[in-house]
This record gives C-alpha cells, sequence and structure tokens, in this order.
C-alpha cells in the first residue's frame, strides 16, 4: 500500500519559514516523479511544486516561486518542501503526491489512498 506521511506543519508569522518533510513508502520512491499540493480552505487543489527522479530538475508555481524549495532525499524515501518568507497566502493544508506511472513526468499525480497532509497556517 502507497503511503505518504506528511509533517512539519504549523504556525507562523508571515515572513516565517517551515520545511516540510513527506515520508514514502509501498512503492519505489526513486523512480517517481513526486508533487506537493495544497489546497486552503473553500478552494481547489493547487499545484505547488514537482521534482525529478533524480532531485535536478524543479518546477514551481509562480505563486511560490523564489520562496519555495522542493528537494528530495531517494535514500530515505522522503520528500522536502522548505518554505521561506510565508505570506498569509499561503495558508493551506499541504499534501505530497506522486505521478501516477513510474518514469514519467507532466503533472499526472496521484495521492495515496489515505491523504493525510500537513497545515501550514500563516498568520500575525
Amino acid at each position: 500500500e502507497v503511503q505518504l506521511v506528511e509533517s512539519g506543519g504549523g504556525l507562523v508569522e508571515p515572513g516565517g519559514s517551515l520545511r516540510l518533510s513527506c515520508a514514502a513508502s509501498g512503492f519505489t520512491f526513486e523512480v517517481y516523479q513526486m508533487y506537493w499540493v495544497r489546497q486552503a480552505p473553500g478552494k481547489a487543489l493547487e499545484w505547488v511544486s514537482r521534482i525529478s527522479l533524480d532531485g535536478m530538475s524543479t518546477f514551481y508555481a509562480d505563486s511560490v516561486k523564489g520562496r519555495f524549495t522542493i528537494s528530495r532525499d531517494n535514500a530515505n524515501n522522503t520528500l522536502y518542501l522548505q518554505l521561506n518568507s510565508l505570506k498569509t497566502e499561503d495558508s493551506a493544508m499541504y499534501y505530497c503526491a506522486k505521478h501516477r506511472l513510474p518514469y514519467n513526468i507532466g503533472s499526472d499525480y496521484a495521492f495515496a489512498s489515505r491523504r493525510l497532509g500537513t497545515q501550514v497556517t500563516v498568520s500575525s
């Protein structure tokens, strides 16, 4: 069973930083493109970032470019998202996801059957 367990969220003031982690299990992590996706209350899912299999290529939504950094540790099956210069509009539940197919790129991501997430709240 695919499991993606996010952690690291919390309450932070505007301008602050957080580091999110996603522990992956139940699949061969290193052969899947990985993603971070967020959802604010009452809003649609928003793709935030994705990273290639080897971690060498990263992509970001315009809303977070220059402030967030995605990375991965294939040896430990863990995905990360460093959030800097946080804004109130970054408040959301953050989820990690994997591509539906191994060795594939693009935006066709899928969540684990149990979507847990980690809450990020940016407020003064």
